[in-house]
């Protein structure tokens, strides 16, 4: 008669100390369950969007002292031990209350609006588990941005699209960064020069 035996499996506690001494070689890495995912890196197209959202993020938010805009070399720690690095953030500064500067290690929680703009290499799977995480860590609101489909899907605490919007239509802050629009159609700009 033979008995069960159980199997353990240790998952790695990652500090903030060895997360920020990966090697600074062009990936993004993120901590998922214990194990180290490597980002990889994104095309022109993903970073010309991203930096147009940046660009037209920080030019509203830090005039006005909303908070700070993040890129995606900055990760989150979640409550779970998990980094995440959505491609643009907006931390309130109502969460960076008493700080003087931040950190140069990791904020905790997720960011009050997380961005991703989908690369072709990511899943479906993988987009419904961050979107899932982020709002679990403190998000309350998230864009997902097609480029090659020039829409975006606004998410708010739940586990659907709240609303689908396309060239036509524009982005909102809500009551995130009240005040913030920008047209989509100008996340998907041509080149004109």
């Amino acid at each position: 008669m033979s008995t069960a035996t159980e199997l353990k499996t240790d998952k790695k506690v990652w500090t903030d100390e060895e997360f920020m001494a990966l090697p600074k070689d062009g990936h993004r890495y993120e901590i998922v369950d214990g194990e180290l995912i490597d980002m990889g890196s994104s095309g022109a197209l993903h970073g010309y969007i991203c930096s147009l959202l940046v660009a037209a993020l920080a030019s509203y938010v830090l005039p006005k002292k909303l908070g700070v805009i993040l890129d995606s070399s900055t990760a989150f720690k979640m409550k779970n031990g998990n980094r995440r690095s959505p491609d643009i953030s907006f931390f309130a500064k109502e969460r960076l209350q008493g700080m003087t500067e931040l950190p140069s290690g990791f904020l905790d929680g997720s960011p009050d609006l997380a961005v991703e703009v989908l690369s072709p290499g990511n899943t479906v799977e993988e987009i419904h588990d961050k979107l899932v995480e982020y709002f679990v860590n403190g998000t309350r609101l998230a864009w997902i941005i097609h480029p090659n489909e020039n829409y975006v899907l606004v998410y708010r605490p739940a586990q659907e699209p709240d609303r689908l919007l396309k060239s036509v239509d524009s982005l909102d802050g809500e009551e995130v960064i009240p005040g913030f629009t920008l047209p989509v159609a100008d996340l998907f700009q041509k080149l004109s020069f």
